[in-house]
């Protein structure tokens, strides 16, 4: 079965072993000194405990004063060993997947996020959720967002081992039961539920509106980079999960000189579909409230 024909039954599929040896390690290094930068106050733009969803707080003198769970921008120019984030993000690696995925060409993909999750300094856990299909939405409303197509790939690539990911597969082609729309937010346990397990070096790309949600141990460490890429004829539709985290701020002084031939064409031409994307696209807001 093609990783088209699993991401279409479960709404997620395992690539294992993607990122090994040297390369495994460089990211890892990359990721240590990302984290420690930021949990010293040194980074602006950082996933804030206990908030889930953006906008996270990071005003006064130190944004990670009160706990983090993730560092936003690792492709931002002024990141810590950027060039080796760039590198993974228009890597074979990636990029080969998403367009089977996609089933689109190197001149449809649009850049979209590139961020790292780590180990939260207190237990910390996400609602059950859809990432751009607010609680609220009636099966109705559930059901009209979910029959468009996805036109994203959104991915977590572990450099350790991570079990964080809880999802219930098949649930990105249905409206929730009602078993599901009334749970606990917080529901331990939901019927069919899978905790995604992945092994140093695994990439998983799941749907991003599967029925998921996150759970983070303090006492684990965690450093596993979560990316995405969008199609050009999606934009209007992705404009919103996107853009909702602050890329504009600083897309324009991104440069891609760690890449050359095809990676670095790729590159810019993802960008130059980005930015098109935030032109037409005006204030979008946020797709989620907590």
């Amino acid at each position: 079965m093609s990783l088209l024909e699993r991401l279409n039954r479960d709404g997620f599929v395992l690539v294992p072993g993607a990122f090994t040896g040297e390369a495994l390690e460089t990211l890892r290094r990359a990721t240590q000194d990302a984290t420690a930068n930021a949990r010293r106050g040194n980074w602006p733009d950082v996933r804030t405990l206990p908030k889930q969803f953006p906008p996270w707080k990071v005003d006064g003198p130190n944004p990670a004063a009160e706990g983090i769970w993730g560092v936003q921008g690792v492709m931002h120019p002024d990141m810590p060993h950027q060039p080796d984030f760039v590198r993974v993000y228009f890597s074979d690696a990636i990029v080969a997947p998403t367009l089977e995925l996609l089933q689109c060409s190197r001149d449809d993909l649009v850049m979209e996020l590139f961020n790292l999750l780590v180990r939260p300094d207190y237990d910390f856990e996400l609602r059950w959720h859809r990432d751009d299909i607010p609680a609220t939405a009636t099966a109705e409303e559930e059901l009209d967002r979910l029959n468009k197509p996805a036109f994203s790939a959104q991915w977590n690539l572990a450099l350790y081992e991570d079990s964080s990911l809880v999802v219930v597969p098949g649930s990105h082609r249905r409206a929730r039961t009602d078993t599901e729309r009334h749970a606990d937010p917080y529901e331990k346990v939901l019927p069919d539920q899978l905790v995604v397990k992945m092994e140093p070096g695994d990439i998983v790309f799941y749907n991003n509106n599967i029925l998921h949600r996150g759970v983070y141990d303090s006492k684990v460490e965690r450093m596993t980079l979560h990316g995405s890429a969008g199609h050009v004829d999606g934009a209007k539709l992705r404009a919103r999960n996107v853009l909702q985290h602050g890329l504009r701020n600083w897309i324009d002084r991104l440069n891609f000189d760690a890449l050359e031939g095809h990676e670095k064409e790729l590159a810019e031409h993802m960008r130059a579909n980005l930015v098109k994307m935030g032109q037409d696209a005006g204030d979008v807001g946020f797709s989620l409230q907590g």
